[in-house]
């Protein structure tokens, strides 16, 4: 007679065996599996069982032999199989199916080995449901379904399991089985520590392995694969493999357990501790809350600002006085508070009305800018006969390096006001300028408002640097927000989102700075007052290099002007064969590795004086980087120098032509954009139709292709302004002669052979000058643009002016 554990659902008897996360079990097993204690007795008999069996399909479990398994049976097959196994010598075969959706899987749709069971009892459950004790007795191998209706039947063979190869290595394996069997147990709070004395009890190894198995959190089809290994060994190891992995998942709860366990206890510390420093407080009279409170209210009062501003403070400070100081939401108005008072409201700087001073101040920090220097002190003179009047908004637009960031620093310090720059590079949220709402944790102000309280006054110089690239995106556009801020009309009563009220800016001196006016949103550029800032000539660098740029590198390097010496001439090469740029920063950058050098001399040689002289350039700076002869060497037909407008400043293009045998097809490369195309197609179009007057034959265009290049091909080139040079380009490789050396040219063309005018005149004719061009080819209408420029500045360059596209092949083409 099987010794088996007593059944009762609600004994430790079967919670013994809930070891590792049982699967919760539906249907056809709803309850955990349970175990015999004299299996090693029921291992050793023969036992004999029908040849013809009803077969039990399992949905989402495997039963191991040795092991009981209590299951509820609600198929309608399931209760007939079983019904007759009870009434006839109750053994039955019971196979896992493989498909668990399955609720009528046939014979192929089940898992050929299984194992062979003899049901311990019946129950009748009260909810009218039959629940089966099955008790595993050995493996079987289905070999025949006999019987399909009204339930399933076969025949089946035993499957024995073969013994361990390597003794020692199984009684390793077994030994670690059981330790972190154990272990789980340990950390496992909801197992009764009596379990893994029931594992120690357990002497039979096949059972122990088939007992693990069976409690495992595993799928079916993993689960099937270790009843299907006959190797004990080759068992043991999966189970141990598959313990493993349980253990560590055990551990990481447990460990996630105990951390949250310590945080809750030192919360409820904490807790506990402010309660009765609280509670000490009162009983000396002390309040700490109170007192921060008192200190705010002492500073309202001796605040000047605005009647609107003090009765929003009053009301939330009444507010904090009634919310309890543990309560979140009492630092967020604490904040707010703090925020309110700490903020410039009617606070103003005292202006400059020295004007003489004013200007004075800025020649000195800066060489030219004439435009923007003059719009300063215009303003100036109407602030001091008017009293007051409302703060320009300037946009400051050119190419890097020209000054625009450090103009407004020279500004301020003119006025005498406080300065203040906010980068609007790659903004892309809205609340940056407007704030966050303070129901909001963590919200604060917009950067405009943080800005004025770092400043601690309303009427700042207040730079915008870079405008023309905020981004955009889900979070809002910034630009849209900057609409109210730089509106005359509007900013005197912007409103913050965190502050929740108007505040004035319509004090604050706005500068904007940037780039190119291209990606600025037309709302927002109609607002500002644009002032062109054009790049540097030569003579400009060597001024700035000199008063400027050559004592702020000195200082920077720990130099005095005793120690190192640079000649105008050495500058003058610097900026020709080391630069080529607008600005000044690459200019810095050069002046920088020179005082470096200079440095090394005085630290390790022990000179006392360095004097810089041009041949030493090439062992500092390396060899020349821009060469001003290039444009020299260019005799051969069909090519052309254009002048070009970039973001940066102005830039010389080379336009290359090219004439191969073929049948009239036009070929354009090198990057170009569709204006640039249609120059070149318009180019080419005018030749033809006065192919005579020009001298060419019109056979070329027939027995010949034309290509254009434009070199640099990874840089995107479009604009109308190359139209004279693709058709002196053109002109050149079908006559078969040079374009006139150091000759640039820039200019639009048309159909009807006219040139028209085109901008970025003075960026153009100083990238010209710096590489070295000696005459320019441009529209007459170009003329005032030229005589804007300081002749000092042009005193080397010619310019030749024409209306018509004849005039250009004129002075272009040499005879």
């Amino acid at each position: 007679m099987e010794q088996i554990l007593t059944y009762k659902f609600h004994s430790n008897n079967i919670m013994f065996s809930n070891l590792f996360f049982l699967d919760q079990l539906s249907d056809d097993a709803d309850f955990p599996p349970i175990i015999t204690f004299n299996d090693e007795e029921e291992e050793s008999k023969d036992v004999s069982f029908p040849e013809n069996l009803p077969i039990l399909a399992l949905k989402n479990t495997v039963l191991y032999p040795g092991v009981v398994l209590p299951i509820t049976i609600g198929r309608d097959k399931s209760i007939k199989a079983v019904k007759k196994a009870h009434e006839a010598d109750k053994f039955i075969a019971v196979l896992s199916q493989k498909d668990v959706e399955n609720e009528d899987p046939s014979a192929d749709e089940l898992f050929e080995i299984g194992t062979i069971a003899k049901i311990i009892k019946m129950l009748k459950m009260p909810d009218g449901s039959t629940t089966a004790i099955l008790h595993g007795r050995m493996r079987c191998r289905k070999q025949q379904v006999t019987q399909e209706d009204p339930y399933l039947r076969g025949r089946f063979e035993r499957v024995k399991d073969e013994a361990a190869l390597d003794v020692l290595e199984f009684d390793a394996i077994i030994s670690s089985i059981r330790d972190k069997a154990v272990k789980i147990i340990e950390l496992s709070p909801q197992i009764p520590s009596e379990a893994s004395a029931m594992l120690e009890n357990m002497k039979n190894n096949s059972f122990l392995i088939n007992f693990i198995a069976s409690n495992l959190n595993l799928e079916v089809p993993e689960k099937q694969e270790m009843l299907e290994l006959s190797n004990l060994s080759d068992r043991g190891h999966t189970v141990l493999k598959h313990l493993n992995s349980q253990l560590q998942l055990v551990e990481l709860r447990s460990k996630i357990e105990n951390k949250v366990r310590t945080d809750i206890e030192k919360q409820q510390r904490d807790y506990f501790l402010n309660q009765q420093l609280k509670t000490i407080q009162e009983e000396l009279g002390q309040n700490p809350q109170q007192a921060e409170l008192n200190t705010l209210a002492k500073r309202a009062k001796t605040k000047k600002w605005p009647e609107y501003a003090k009765e929003q403070f009053l009301k939330e400070y009444n507010k904090a006085k009634r919310i309890n100081p543990q309560v979140a939401e009492y630092s967020v108005t604490l904040n707010y508070l703090e925020m309110i008072l700490d903020l410039p409201w009617e606070t103003y700087t005292k202006d400059n009305f020295d004007l003489k001073r004013v200007r004075k101040v800025l020649d000195k920090d800066h060489h030219g800018l004439e435009e923007v220097k003059e719009r300063i002190i215009e303003h100036l003179a109407v602030l001091k006969l008017k009293g007051d009047m409302k703060a320009p908004i300037i946009c400051l637009v050119g190419p890097p390096g020209v000054g625009k960031t450090s103009l407004g620093k020279s500004i301020a310090r003119a006025l005498k006001r406080n300065f203040v720059r906010m980068s609007l590079g790659g903004l892309h949220d809205e609340s940056e300028i407007r704030g966050h709402r303070k129901t909001y944790i963590g919200a604060m102000p917009g950067r405009i408002v943080k800005s004025l309280k770092k400043t601690g006054s309303s009427n700042p110089v207040f730079i915008l640097d870079e405008i023309d690239k905020i981004g955009k995106d889900f979070r809002g556009d910034p630009s849209s927000a900057l609409l109210e801020v730089l509106d005359p009309e509007q900013n005197a009563t912007f409103y913050d989102n965190y502050l929740e009220m108007e505040y004035d800016l319509s004090k604050v001196m706005f500068i904007a700075t940037a780039n190119s006016l291209s990606t600025i949103q037309p709302a927002l550029l109609d607002r500002m007052e644009i002032i062109q800032i054009s790049g540097y000539s030569t003579e400009e660098k060597l001024h700035i290099a000199t008063k400027h740029l050559v004592p702020q590198q000195r200082e920077s390097h720990g130099l005095k002007s005793k120690h190192v010496s640079i000649s105008k001439s050495v500058l003058e090469s610097i900026i020709q064969n080391y630069t080529r740029e607008s600005g000044v920063r690459s200019l810095s950058r050069r002046l920088a590795g020179v005082m470096r050098n200079a440095a090394k001399r005085i630290a390790m040689d022990n000179e006392t004086r360095v004097v810089i002289k041009k041949d030493d350039l090439t062992g500092i700076l390396g060899p020349s980087r821009f060469s001003r002869d290039k444009y020299a060497k260019l005799k051969m037909p069909g090519v052309a120098v254009g002048l070009a407008w970039t973001q940066v400043g102005g830039d010389v293009l080379y336009i290359e032509a090219s004439l191969s045998k073929g049948k009239g097809k036009l070929t354009l490369t090198g990057n170009l954009g569709d204006v640039m195309k249609e120059s070149a197609t318009t180019a080419l179009s005018y030749i033809k139709s006065h192919a005579e007057e020009i001298g060419i034959d019109h056979v070329l265009f027939e027995e010949r292709d034309l290509h254009i290049h434009v070199p640099e091909g990874a840089i995107p080139k479009d604009g109308p302004s190359a139209g004279v040079t693709m058709l002196s380009a053109i002109t050149s490789i079908l006559k078969d002669r040079p374009v006139k050396p150091f000759l640039a040219m820039t200019g639009e063309i048309t159909l009807r052979g006219q040139v028209l005018p085109v901008g970025g005149i003075k960026e153009k004719i100083l990238a010209a000058k710096r590489s070295g061009i000696k005459s320019i080819l441009l529209c007459s209408e170009n003329q005032k643009h030229i005589d804007q420029i300081p002749k000092e500045f042009i005193k080397d360059v010619s310019f030749i002016y024409v209306d018509k596209m004849e005039d250009v092949l004129k002075y272009a083409i040499t005879p």
